[in-house]
């Protein structure tokens, strides 16, 4: 692939699907696999499995699959986890202090190196890893100072829109955010959403739509 030729999002959203089902494998012993089997475990069709890898190059053997092993190192230097990236986690709810604990970013490439809100309460207590909290005015001063490319946004939604455009402004290029709002933000950042609610609703839709089914 060309440094500056970018696949499709929908590619590269898949990409870490594929390389947490290379490590389940890995876990489980399988050194190789082949693209069918690849996609029955993920719920894919190999064909699409394979276009999607050749956005990248060639990876496996036509008749022999894939080296697990080796795939899934070439899959991590793609996304970039071959560095550890600083990450700043703005708001300490119940929410932000629950994605502060979870272990998975650490050993994913994800450092969460400094900690944001403005609850008087909790600015400058050491939480995970000894990491004082900080307040939200300190983002733009501290951002810089540590490299911090990602962001997380774990705020109110009527805070979440200040708080993305602090970031973006101290130069973060990368937001998770898990305020139910839907963030501007400059180009060149990229943005995803998590809301459960959202989600849930996306499922209650074909709930409604059986049992009106059925009442027919």
């Amino acid at each position: 692939m060309e440094r500056d030729t970018i696949p499709p999002d929908v590619v590269v959203r898949r990409l870490p699907v594929y390389a947490r089902s290379l490590r389940y494998l890995l876990a489980e012993g399988v050194r190789s696999i082949s693209s069918q089997e690849l996609g029955e475990r993920i719920n894919m069709t190999a064909a699409q499995i394979r276009k999607d890898l050749s956005y990248f190059g060639e990876f496996g053997k036509q008749g022999i699959g894939y080296d697990v092993e080796r795939l899934l190192a070439q899959i991590e230097q793609i996304l970039g986890l071959q560095q550890e990236w600083p990450v700043a986690l703005v708001g300490l709810g119940h929410l932000g202090q629950a994605v502060a604990r979870y272990d998975g970013f650490r050993s994913r490439g994800l450092h969460i190196v400094a900690l944001f809100d403005n609850d008087p309460a909790k600015i400058g207590q050491a939480f995970i890893e000894g990491i004082t909290v900080q307040h939200t005015n300190e983002i733009a001063a501290t951002v810089p100072v540590r490299n911090i490319r990602v962001g997380i946004v774990a705020v109110p939604a009527v805070y979440a829109q200040e708080v993305a455009h602090t970031l973006t402004s101290a130069g973060v290029r990368a937001i998770l955010n898990y305020a139910p709002i839907v963030l501007q933000v400059p180009a060149g950042v990229w943005v995803r959403e998590i809301d459960p609610v959202v989600v849930l609703h996306s499922m209650t839709f074909y709930l409604a739509r059986d049992a009106s089914l059925q009442r027919d």
